[in-house]
């Protein structure tokens, strides 16, 4: 049996497992990516322009699978919030409130 296998997955998981870290932080930051490139789809006939288009040039039609293409090449990377960051008082009220 070879080590490596061919599998239908491209980029494969394993790797983008390595650069984010934890399969949690995987999955919120390509779902959150592919709700931004969704978005970015839904408004390109309006010529809006208020969302980032897709940072790697690709032939999937899927926004999760070029959200995958950008974590693997780089262009998105997770970034871990500060624990001791001064958050203000009405932000953390708003998403108490939220929470209700």
């Amino acid at each position: 049996m070879a080590a490596d296998h061919d599998t239908m997955i491209d980029p494969p998981v394993e790797e983008l497992l390595e650069r984010a870290g934890s399969k949690f932080r995987l999955v919120t930051l390509s779902s959150k990516r592919a709700r931004q490139i969704n978005a970015y789809f839904g408004q390109v006939g309006e010529g809006i322009g208020a969302s980032v288009p897709p940072q790697v040039t690709s032939t999937a039609r899927k926004p999760l699978s070029i959200a995958f293409e950008e974590i693997d090449a780089d262009k998105i990377v997770a970034v871990e919030p500060d624990p001791d960051a001064d958050v203000p008082d009405d932000v953390v009220a708003d998403e108490l409130e939220g929470d209700g």
